[in-house]
């Protein structure tokens, strides 16, 4: 069966009245209160508040789910085959989260997340997977309560062998704790961003010692779009002493010489801490700039420990992002298969997770 915008406003508009609903993302406190629906096709309305912040219904804000947002969902919906939501609507639409969470609470919706499956370096694994919503019409569950199906779907990642294969491991500088595969993951992933960046035309730095890694019978600090210095950069004309705090940062973008819209740093479970200490540096000495995105890119499994320390009580002003190696690798595939064009920066925010809420 098809479905159709219809379908999903029937659906939710099936819900219990007079209650409020939670988010998938359990990390997400926020309640949602539904408050008109026009049917057949939409728009819902709604309210949205986070008890946990101290804000209640009275206080919020009606906010709407269009039609047009609901059968772009639709349309993207097959029986028993996962859908990530927030890539269906890549950085639009800020209502996504609410439509999936009241999906989620629809007899005929799970939510799940199938493992993805990571090709490196000619070797593969099962890695934990993100969320997704399933349409499972045949298992139905009960109305108004989100249920998880638990999945064996595999979701495969691109294969990024090309880039491994064109690394020299030799010239990589030591990292004290880190194995040759991470070494070679780490500089993969720094070499993903930069072409990322080259793609969204950003301009891109890449940290100080990791320039001279060969590549591609050159070396990084060769890549389209990688910079040569960081003090010819207008945004940082007036901070010295944040220059010279950012020259070993992994990675940062530079868009129309007046913004930076992320600084990275590339981490294993070892090095979350001292990552997020290079960044806080940087961001103390340059406190005047605005809109950057400060990003702890690591691999998926160690997410919980990348939580915990963007939450410590010195780096909170950061509001730090975790951008987990599986999205590196999904946008570095968009990039390659579809070069898209006339995107803002908000796009990269449906690759990343916030850390501090």
């Amino acid at each position: 069966m098809r479905l159709t915008a219809s379908n999903l406003v029937h659906a939710i508009a099936k819900l219990p009245r007079d209650t409020t609903y939670n988010y998938v993302n359990d990390r997400n406190a926020g309640r949602i209160y539904v408050t008109n629906i026009i049917q057949p096709e939409g728009p819902i309305e709604f309210k949205r508040f986070d008890p946990s912040k101290g804000q209640t219904l009275a206080d919020s804000k009606k906010e709407s789910i269009s039609s047009q947002m609901i059968w772009r969902l639709a349309n993207s919906i097959k029986s028993d085959i996962p859908v990530n939501v927030d890539r269906v609507f890549g950085a639009s639409y800020n209502t996504r989260s609410v439509l999936e969470a009241l999906l989620a609470h629809t007899p005929e919706f799970y939510f799940c997340k199938p493992g993805r499956l990571e090709s490196m370096n000619s070797k593969k694994a099962v890695r934990p997977g993100h969320k997704h919503l399933i349409y499972m019409p045949d298992k139905p569950h009960e109305n108004g309560v989100m249920a998880k199906h638990d999945t064996d779907i595999v979701i495969s990642e691109i294969n990024l062998d090309v880039v491994h294969q064109g690394i020299d491991l030799d010239t990589i500088s030591p990292q004290v704790g880190m194995s040759i595969e991470e070494k070679r993951r780490h500089a993969q992933i720094q070499i993903a961003l930069a072409k990322i960046g080259n793609c969204l035309n950003y301009r891109t730095w890449v940290a100080a010692n990791d320039r001279h890694i060969k590549y591609g019978g050159g070396t990084i600090a060769q890549i389209d779009g990688v910079i040569e210095r960081l003090n010819e950069e207008k945004v940082l004309s007036a901070y010295e002493d944040a220059v010279e705090a950012a020259r070993l940062i992994d990675c940062i973008w530079f868009r129309n010489g007046r913004l930076m819209p992320a600084v990275m740093e590339i981490e294993h479970s070892t090095g979350i801490k001292s990552g997020l200490t290079r960044m806080l540096k940087f961001h103390d000495y340059a406190p005047l700039l605005q809109d950057i995105r400060w990003v702890i890119v690591a691999p998926d499994e160690v997410r919980n420990k990348v939580m915990e320390f963007a939450n410590y009580p010195h780096f909170r002003k950061m509001k730090t992002k975790f951008f987990p190696y599986s999205a590196v690798d999904e946008l570095y595939s968009l990039c390659e298969r579809r070069n898209p064009q006339g995107i803002t920066d908000t796009f990269l925010d449906c690759f990343m997770e916030e850390c501090v809420i």
